[in-house]
């Protein structure tokens, strides 16, 4: 028995009516039969069609979503690696630069305190992502699927 909890929900199509003809006897001819049981077939034929053609179509979304799920797991996947790399890079850039602060500090060289702080705030202006360009066209370029990302 199939299962219940999916059962559609809705109001059935009203059937082709077709009149029969009844003979003086009560009996339904031969050929009223034989067209009947032609709706018949006719019409499980159709439900069958169409139950196929829905059917793929639930396949081909279904399809789809695995495979935009699957896009977004390996962008997410690359985006991630790449802001583990950026971000200790910063790391070590940002150390660097605040060690200088402190030296120059305790040197008391102030133009070379300028050019650190300088850099610092040239750093802290920058984002990862500015490197990458405009969202706009990244998400059209991970849009296509023939796009290769290099990093």
């Amino acid at each position: 028995m199939p299962d219940q909890k999916g059962a559609l929900k809705g109001t059935p199509l009203p059937a082709k009516a077709t009149k029969l003809v009844v003979g003086a006897a009560g009996r339904i001819s031969a050929a009223d039969a034989l067209n009947a049981l032609n709706q018949l077939v006719s019409t499980a034929r159709e439900s069958i069609h169409i139950h196929e053609t829905e059917s793929t179509k639930r396949e081909k979304l279904q399809t789809y979503r695995e495979t935009e799920v699957a896009r977004i797991k390996a962008s997410e996947k690359a985006l991630r690696h790449y802001f583990d790399l950026v971000f200790e890079e910063r790391r070590e850039t940002h150390k660097r630069l605040f060690d200088g602060l402190n030296q120059t500090l305790e040197s008391g060289d102030v133009a070379a305190m300028q050019t650190v702080v300088g850099g610092i705030v040239e750093l802290a202006r920058t984002s990862p992502l500015a490197m990458i360009g405009n969202l706009g066209e990244l998400r059209s370029a991970m849009d296509d699927p023939n796009t290769v990302f290099e990093f």
